[in-house]
């Protein structure tokens, strides 16, 4: 087993806890900030794991997928969009969410 076997389900699995906690955050019993930013930590997590793996072992031949992000810019793109949906979706949360919750 290579850490590449580790770190792409460790991702997947912070990938979906993202989307666990970013949904249940937000409910009939109100607005869970706890949950919200854990939702964010976990989405950054699994960002900074897959570029780890993409550092490690892009151009390594172990795999196809992996081995696409070759440059320092495509595994930049790992650390750059898991911040970019954080600011994306922060801002439509503060936007129209959160004045529907601020309302009751």
């Amino acid at each position: 087993m290579t850490p590449l076997t580790l770190l792409l389900p460790g991702a997947a699995l912070f990938f979906v806890a993202h989307v666990f906690l970013l949904f249940t955050s937000f409910g009939k019993s109100g607005y869970n900030s706890k949950k919200y930013r854990w939702s964010h930590l976990t989405l950054w997590i699994c960002g900074i794991l897959f570029f780890i793996a993409a550092t490690l072992y892009a151009g390594t031949g172990e795999s196809p997928v992996i081995d696409v992000f070759d440059t320092r810019v495509k595994q930049g793109l790992f650390l750059v969009i898991p911040l970019v949906l954080s600011a994306i979706a922060h801002t439509i949360v503060k936007l129209f969410v959160m004045p529907k919750y601020q309302g009751r």
